[in-house]
Formats: structure tokens, C-alpha cells, sequence
């Protein structure tokens, strides 16, 4: 023999025909909250009528939901936001074992290759339902120190680095953008750089161009050594002596023009027998055409000027910018969807690296190598040097 009916549960899954809210039930009991004053699971559940699991399953979207029938669904989820009933955090992460959340380290926050990147991690984080907590840290030592414990005393389920240092002692999966620390535990997206650095100096080669003025990143920032030792090796196999006098050296923790202005500026204080520049960065690159400008040079008819980046403003700077394209925004994306597949199969193999691949983007601010070459020092002052 089957049970009697509930034919008030029955009429639950039953909409009707007359009601503006066809999924609307009336409340089975009194509506009961927490101390807090907040609708738990077990009170949606009362006033459902159904057993806490299947309420429970639906709100929480898990997989074993699509055996709930579709009408069911739909009630629980109406019930849900009728009552403004929340899920309780801490109660769903201890149920999970995860916190959902990741902790995202930056060095700064500024235009430029910081937004390209995020771009692309809250892209996957926001797909894959995950938070994230973001901390900017200067290059400041007590942050670095410090923020990484923060953001685990927070519990989160690993680290993504962006531009920063790997910390030490982490137990959660970490992956670093950028990175080149080989740390165990720890996945590092890199560009390749010998590749870079072979399509920026091979263009200016091409465009006749044999004195270049180079810049190397600050020493804080990580990708500098590494990008540095890639242009001494191709510039030299390149026949492209290196000049001493022509070397720019950045030293400011800046991320706006000025980055390249002051040192270009200094540069030129010293000599303009250069005809081309190849900058750190994309941003640096702008401030070096400002300090080109004001001593008299045109870009690129007397000084072509090379960026790295390709940030979004890179197309319309005047003139536009040919760069090295680094994928930024496909850099965050997979930073992000390694992490969260980390996360998920801790103890599948992981790629220690992963490198991705450069593009050269030519546009207005290179062009061939000006026949007067060194006499971009007007002849004038030449002359009146020679007779001392």
C-alpha cells in the first residue's frame, strides 16, 4: 500500500493558474530566524515543507540538484528570494573544505599591464563563482611579508601572483604571472622572453638602426634580469654593440610616463647620438617620447622609439606605438583557470611552467634609420666643440 498524500505538499509543486506568483506557498509554519535575525536553511526548509538535503542542494546549485524535479526547483529558489534568505558562508565552506575564494598579490594597481591582467582574472574567477581578495603591495618589505599570512589567516584556497615575489612556507597552491622563481608548489607563467627580445632587436636591425638606447626595468621588478639577459645575448649575436653611455637605467617605483621621462631626459643631457630606443615598458615609452619631444627630435624621423606591453592606450598615442605584445589579459586568464584547477585536483600533476608566446606590433613610432645619424647634435655645436 503507497502512504496517504500530502496534498498540501502535492499542491507546492503545482502552480496556479490564478496566482501572480505561481511559485508563491503559503507558510506550513511560522517563519523562524536565527539570533542574528537571518533566515537559515532549516527555516527555508519549514517553510517549504521539504527536507532540509533537498533545499539544501538547490540554493547551493550542487550537481545532485538536476534530480530535483524542474517545478520543485523553481519553488525553493521563489521561497529563497522571497524570504531574502542568504546562504551562510562559513557553514558552506566548511561543508566544502574550500572558502571559494583566492588571494590575488599585486605590485601596484596603475593603467598598463596591471589592467590587462586582471582583466583576464576576473574573467575566469567571476566564470569559475570564485571571489577573490585583492592586496597591492608596493614593493614595500613589511607588505610582502605580511599580506601573504593575511589572506591565509583569511582562508583562502591559493595564491595568484601578479609582478610579485613568491612568499615562502605557503601550503595552498600558488601561481605566480610573471614569476621565474622555481619554487616547489608553484606554477609560473612567463613570456618568452629570448623571443621577445629577438623580434624588438631584429625590427630595429632591419630598419638600419646599430646605436639603441636601452632601458632595464627596476631591480625590484621581477621580469627585469631576465629580460635584460635575453637583449644582451640577441643584440650581440644581432652584431648591435651595446653602449655604455647609451644604457638607461630605471630606478623609480613609478608606473605612470615619468617612469621614462626624468631618465630619458638625463639622456639626452649627455648625448643624442642615438637613433633608436627600446623602452621597458609601454609606459615608460610614453614618457621617453614627452623628453624626446621637448629637446627637439622627432619620433621616429630623427629617434625611433620601441615600447613592451601593448596596453590599451598603446594604438592611440601620438604617435601610435609599435611594442612587443605581451598576452596580458590571456596571461591572467590562464594564471587564473590554473589556479582554480589546482585548487580542484590537488594532488593531479601540474605544470611547474608556462610559457606564452610574444608579438611584435609595428605601428607609427619606428621607421629606417636616419642617414644623418649622428648629426642629430645639430653641426653648429659640433663645430664650436671641435675648435674648443
Amino acid at each position: 500500500m503507497f502512504p496517504p498524500f500530502d496534498r498540501a505538499k502535492l499542491r507546492c509543486d503545482t502552480p496556479s493558474a490564478n496566482s501572480k506568483n505561481p511559485w508563491k506557498l503559503p507558510l506550513t509554519s511560522k517563519r523562524t530566524t536565527d539570533k542574528n535575525g537571518n533566515v537559515t536553511l532549516r527555516t527555508l526548509a519549514t517553510h517549504l515543507g521539504l527536507s532540509l538535503t533537498t533545499v539544501s542542494v538547490v540554493v547551493s546549485d550542487s550537481p545532485a540538484a538536476q534530480a530535483i524535479p524542474l517545478a520543485t526547483r523553481k519553488r525553493i529558489l521563489a521561497a529563497a528570494s522571497e524570504l531574502h534568505y542568504r546562504p551562510n558562508y562559513f557553514a558552506q565552506s566548511l561543508r566544502r573544505k574550500r572558502s571559494m575564494s583566492v588571494g590575488v598579490l599585486v605590485s601596484e594597481m596603475s593603467e598598463g599591464y596591471f589592467t590587462l591582467v586582471m582583466n583576464g582574472v576576473e574573467e575566469y574567477l567571476v566564470s569559475a563563482k570564485y571571489f577573490y581578495l585583492l592586496a597591492a603591495h608596493y614593493w614595500q618589505p613589511e607588505l610582502l611579508e605580511e599580506y601573504p599570512k593575511m589572506l591565509l589567516e583569511r582562508s583562502v584556497d591559493g595564491l595568484l601572483l601578479v609582478n610579485t615575489p613568491t612568499p615562502s612556507k605557503v601550503q595552498v597552491p600558488i601561481v605566480s604571472i610573471s614569476g621565474h622563481q622555481a619554487v616547489p608548489g608553484v606554477t609560473n607563467i612567463q613570456l618568452n622572453h629570448k623571443l621577445a627580445a629577438r623580434l624588438a632587436i631584429k625590427h630595429l636591425a632591419d630598419l638600419g638602426h646599430r646605436r639603441v638606447a636601452f632601458m632595464k626595468g627596476q631591480e625590484q621588478t621581477v621580469d627585469t634580469d631576465y629580460r635584460w639577459k635575453e637583449i644582451l645575448e640577441t643584440a650581440r649575436a644581432c652584431g648591435m654593440e651595446l653602449h655604455q653611455d647609451l644604457l638607461i637605467r630605471l630606478t623609480e617605483n613609478s608606473w605612470s610616463p615619468a617612469l621614462g621621462y626624468g631618465p630619458v631626459k638625463a639622456l639626452l643631457t649627455r648625448t643624442k647620438d642615438f637613433t633608436a630606443l627600446f623602452a621597458f615598458n609601454d609606459i615608460a615609452a610614453f614618457g621617453a617620447i614627452r623628453a624626446l619631444h621637448e629637446a627637439g627630435l622627432r619620433v621616429p624621423d630623427d629617434v625611433s622609439v620601441i615600447g613592451f606591453d601593448d596596453v590599451l592606450s598603446a594604438p592611440f598615442h601620438i604617435p601610435s606605438l609599435t611594442t612587443i605584445r605581451q598576452p596580458l589579459r590571456e596571461m591572467g586568464k590562464a594564471g587564473a583557470e590554473c589556479l582554480i584547477n589546482r585548487i580542484n585536483h590537488p594532488k593531479a600533476p601540474y605544470a611547474q611552467q608556462v610559457i606564452v608566446q610574444p608579438e611584435l606590433v609595428v605601428r607609427e613610432s619606428t621607421a629606417e634609420a636616419s642617414i644623418r645619424r649622428s648629426s642629430v647634435v645639430p653641426k653648429r655645436k659640433r663645430a664650436s666643440r671641435n675648435l674648443g
